[in-house]
């Protein structure tokens, strides 16, 4: 296998972090009622490119630079920036994963998100593609004095082999909640946290935890919930995603990159891309999808231990 099949701490990292933590908290505002004119000041005096309006505490859109540029290009009168503002607001949650942010900036093309709270909808901050940059590199920085990994390396090191009996196994299982999107991956979380405190090998760990990760988000899109199952043994790791929904009408088509039956309002929210069982096959050495309608659907995965689980999509 190529080096392109392993999964990176960066592709690891957009799952582990949240919106919350690399945003940028101090938000310069704008009132609806500033003329355009005096966009080009502001933007240059706060060195930014785009900026929320506020009407009081309520967001009304977004205006940025490529609105002004636009406005002078069109040699249009001078006008409140409600005018010319992108009024059709596409936010994030400050508790979501990074990589809904990073959907959201593929899909949309925008150039920053306003931040919100899940609960209030109260605005938190900005995010801006910088902002995801910078963040990543923060914290590969700080991975990289971070002896945490090495420590449970060496503390359970010799796990299995310690362990005298013919057989090993260790069970997980996690609970999903349908539609609480508060919690959605802490499933894939937890999992992750335990497996990297087993000393599996982090190439593995990565792998097992996006499969997990999509696996957990399309129980909480598309169903009332159902279980992970996770079963850990010397040579492989085997997870089993249930439910009772609806089902799924046609396996092969859901199969395909892109293709999604997710409605407008989660679209809305970043997540229903379509990639979701793509991204686990990238990620298993082997996938098996079973579902049937009125009765619910079955994902097995399964991620050999040998050399950092490199994938043989089938």
């Amino acid at each position: 296998m190529t080096p392109d099949n392993k999964i990176s701490r960066i592709q690891e990292l957009v799952y582990e972090i949240r919106v919350g933590e690399v945003m940028q908290k101090d938000v310069v505002t704008i009132s609806p009622q500033t003329q355009m004119s005096n966009l080009r000041g502001i933007l240059r005096k706060e060195r930014i490119s785009g900026a929320p309006v506020m009407d009081g505490d309520e967001l009304v859109g977004i205006i940025s630079i490529e609105d002004f540029i636009k406005w002078l290009a069109d040699r249009e009168e001078d006008c409140p920036i409600s005018e010319k503002m992108s009024k059709d607001v596409q936010t994030l949650y400050a508790d979501e994963p990074l990589t809904q942010a990073v959907n959201k900036f593929e899909r949309f093309g925008f150039g920053r998100f306003a931040v919100v709270d899940r609960q209030t909808t109260k605005l938190l901050g900005i995010i801006t593609k910088g902002n995801i940059v910078e963040g990543l590199l923060k914290k590969l920085e700080i991975d990289h004095f971070k002896e945490e990994e090495e420590v449970y390396r060496r503390r359970v090191e010799h796990f299995f082999e310690d362990i005298l009996a013919d057989k090993i196994v260790l069970l997980f299982q996690y609970d999903v909640v349908g539609r609480d999107f508060k919690r959605a991956g802490e499933g894939a979380s937890r999992l992750k946290t335990s497996l990297k405190r087993l000393g599996l090998d982090p190439q593995v760990v990565r792998r097992v935890a996006i499969a997990t990760y999509e696996a957990e988000m399309n129980l909480v899109i598309y169903t009332k919930g159902g279980k992970i199952r996770a079963r850990v043994e010397p040579q492989e790791i085997y997870v089993k995603v249930a439910d009772s929904g609806p089902g799924i009408p046609d396996v092969q088509k859901v199969l395909q990159p892109g293709y999604s039956t997710a409605p407008e309002w989660v679209r809305n929210l970043g997540f229903g891309a379509g990639m979701g069982l793509n991204n686990i096959q990238k990620c298993a050495t082997k996938m098996d999808l079973r579902s049937e309608l009125g009765k619910g659907t079955q994902l097995h995965i399964r991620i050999e231990t040998k050399d950092g689980a490199l994938s043989e999509t089938k």
